[in-house]
């Protein structure tokens, strides 16, 4: 018996990778008596000479939109220009991305379009979030991200136009026909990708993401969205239940009127909330 992880799944045919190996394996029945299936992603102990998945092992974490699970980062493409920055949908995204337990971190992209007074209010952005303890890079020198991402099974997600098959390129020239499939399958709207896998760059892993599960915060509660927000428990109120909105003496709306909290922040997390 081997273990390894798999990194693609074509019509219940599983591709796993062990000791920088690939094996075509097929899960074993009691899977489906279980109603249990593999995922790119899994964990799982299989037989080498039968070719056939026997167990899967506990997962850190799961996603629906792509249907992957143990994601180690959420790698976020943020372009500042063409498409301008969206700091609803950068904040959207992280919140996203904490609630599925997953590690996010922040690219961006298209520095060169910006002036002088965007590079000031960009380096201000950065070491906000930076202090969040959000990882923040930029597609201008890509050593400090590899290396990051070294080892790493990751997602990657952005809107479309924001860089995410330029940054493919510029990590791998040489991945060719997979690149394409990647920036199709992320151009929101034009999924044409049949099947999930892990895309190997380097030495790590990144899948594509048709929407990272359509953004939707619907399933989850308010008390779930505002502890997403890190910064609010700096500043914690009188009342252990304050939702930071209507409330009076709220701690979290006096750090904003006193530019300790991102206005930015702020207004998004409302507007999630409501």
């Amino acid at each position: 018996m081997k273990q390894g992880q798999i990194i693609k799944n074509i019509s219940n045919i599983y591709t796993i990778i062990s000791d920088n190996k690939l094996y075509e394996c097929i899960p074993r029945g009691k899977f489906r008596a279980s109603k249990l299936t593999p995922l790119v992603g899994d964990k799982v102990i299989f037989n080498e000479e039968t070719l056939s998945i026997k167990e899967i092992l506990p997962r850190q974490n799961e996603l629906i939109r792509p249907h992957i699970s143990n994601v180690d980062i959420a790698l976020i493409i943020t372009s500042l220009k063409s498409p301008d920055l969206s700091l609803n949908l950068l904040d959207k995204e992280l919140t996203c991305i904490l609630l599925a337990n997953i590690e996010p971190v922040i690219c961006f992209t298209k520095l060169d379009l910006i002036n002088k007074e965007e590079q000031t209010q960009l380096k201000k952005l950065t070491k906000y979030y930076e202090a969040l303890g959000i990882k923040v890079f930029t597609n201008t020198n890509l050593n400090p991200l590899k290396k990051y991402l070294s080892h790493k099974y990751i997602v990657l997600t952005g809107q479309t136009g924001s860089g995410k098959s330029s940054l493919i390129n510029k990590l791998n020239p040489n991945l060719n026909l997979e690149v394409g499939e990647i920036s199709l399958a992320l151009g929101r709207g034009k999924h044409t990708t049949r099947h999930t896998e892990y895309y190997n760059i380097f030495d790590f892993f990144i899948a594509d993401t048709p929407g990272f599960s359509s953004l939707d915060l619907s399933s989850y509660s308010k008390e779930e969205i505002k502890n997403t927000f890190k910064e609010f428990s700096l500043y914690p109120c009188i009342y252990h239940d304050c939702n930071h909105i209507k409330e009076g003496e709220c701690r979290v709306k006096e750090a904003v009127a006193n530019n300790k909290i991102l206005k930015s922040r702020y207004d998004n997390y409302c507007s999630f909330i409501k």
